[in-house]
């Protein structure tokens, strides 16, 4: 029997600051990469039945992310009720697009999933803007740790 694979591919944040997402479904697991080869993160997925929990990170510095598909939007929340994020996506076709995060923290999201379900696609946007958001604050802190006092 052979193995049907959807490509999900698109960016996340903008051309001069944003990260690839570059993964492949099977129909029960998701593989690929967020970023690139070097400052970017594997992603590895395996869906099971109706439910999806998602936790992104560990236990202490972790984000709990909750998604819900009503026709064609995707509305939901990551990173908790006061400090998180607001997940307003679109789906349009083979196409996902919309927004995480607020207006000025927020990135754009820009997402081809072909077959693939779309609150995988969704998902994978998620994970590509926490990869994108925890780069970002790295450079960050590392600018102002090198900066003269």
């Amino acid at each position: 029997m052979t193995e049907h694979r959807v490509q999900i591919s698109g960016r996340i944040g903008g051309l001069t600051q944003g990260y690839d997402v570059q993964a492949d479904w099977n129909g029960s697991e998701l593989h690929g990469r967020i970023g690139g080869g070097f400052e970017g993160k594997d992603i590895r997925l395996t869906l099971k039945g109706e439910r999806v929990d998602v936790r992104l990170g560990g236990r202490i510095e972790g984000d709990n992310l909750d998604l819900t598909l009503n026709g064609s939007q995707i509305h939901g929340r990551f990173s908790g009720r006061i400090m998180g994020k607001d997940v307003r996506l679109q789906a349009s076709g083979t196409s996902l697009s919309g927004r995480i995060g607020g207006v000025l923290d927020g990135k754009d999201v820009d997402i081809s999933f072909g077959t693939a379900p779309v609150l995988l696609a969704a998902l994978s946007a998620v994970c590509a803007y926490k990869t994108l958001e925890d780069q970002q604050a790295q450079e960050s802190s590392n600018a102002a740790s090198a900066s003269p006092s």
